[in-house]
């Protein structure tokens, strides 16, 4: 029993930062109908502003997130206007191809400036370094952090969407992006401030798997982001709690799935989980059926 509920703790720090990817995916997708696959990629770039933080400018956890953040909130908005927004009314099949192609470009572009070595994250000092112990159940204070911080800012992000002016945007924009601009509603703002918000969950996210696993590298943003994906669709890509469930749930079950003897079948079972999903309910556990005019 002790192993179990240490497999699933383990699962919620891991299944936390897949939701943190997974809601720059849902939200991207909810408003403009895109797979951003170079999300993936302001994830890891925003583990190496962390490391950068952390390493050369002595920077703590707190400020060191905040900052890679921030960053990668331009990345993401930079993104959007040079790379998405002239093909917005070009066949999606275009703009997938064109996302792929942001994605290598900023690996290896990435990869130019830092080598393709990975690097060793600096270790955390003080209170976050140490453990708690019930019995033989260990939890430790980074899964904490990477716990709370996480739930921190999808309560955030929760906020945004239900109570602001812009979060109502967003979801009119989501609904029917022709009648929100006919209501007066900025398009590109909207859809900026969408891609804004995604990258900054994704440049913290980048910062705590960095944390936790105490590595990097130029490529590290590959298979997690595909993790996340699956996580958007297991909850019903284009929905906030959708995102959260689902990045949990895949965590829980990579975790048991190395925890009891299976490692090197774990990224085998998440993406039969994502084929199971698309053929029993593909449009995930918390989305709806819709019928489409054609």
């Amino acid at each position: 029993m002790e192993q179990f509920i240490q497999q699933v703790i383990n699962g919620i720090s891991l299944g936390s930062i897949y939701a943190l990817v997974a809601l720059g995916y849902t939200m991207v997708y909810g408003i403009i109908k895109l797979i951003n696959f170079a999300h993936c990629d302001v994830y890891m770039i925003g583990a190496y502003i962390g490391y950068y933080c952390m390493k050369y400018l002595g920077l703590g956890v707190f400020p060191s997130i905040v900052i890679a953040m921030a960053v990668c909130t331009v990345i993401g908005v930079l993104i959007e206007k040079i790379a998405y927004k002239p093909l917005r009314n070009s066949p999606r099949i275009t703009v997938l191809i064109t996302a792929i192609g942001v994605s290598l470009f900023l690996e290896y572009l990435t990869m130019f400036f830092v080598k393709a070595n990975a690097r060793a994250y600096p270790d955390i000092k003080g209170v976050f370094a140490d453990t708690i112990h019930f019995g033989n159940i260990v939890i430790s204070m980074k899964q904490v952090l990477i716990v709370v911080i996480s739930i921190v800012l999808m309560i955030l992000l929760q906020i945004i969407v239900k109570k602001t002016r812009i979060g109502k945007a967003m979801r009119a924009v989501s609904l029917d992006k022709d009648a929100a601009e006919l209501m007066g509603i900025n398009i590109n703002n909207t859809i900026s401030f969408t891609f804004a918000i995604g990258s900054a969950l994704a440049g913290a996210a980048g910062v705590l798997v960095g944390i936790y696993y105490n590595s990097i590298n130029p490529l590290m943003g590959v298979l997690p982001g595909l993790k996340a994906f699956v996580a958007a669709v297991f909850g019903g890509i284009g929905l906030i709690p959708g995102a959260f469930i689902g990045g949990n749930f895949i965590g829980v079950i990579e975790t048991f799935v190395s925890g009891y003897g299976y490692s090197m079948y774990r990224d085998a079972v998440v993406f039969a989980l994502l084929i199971l999903i698309l053929i029993v309910k593909p449009t995930g556990l918390l989305g709806k059926n819709t019928r489409e005019k054609v």
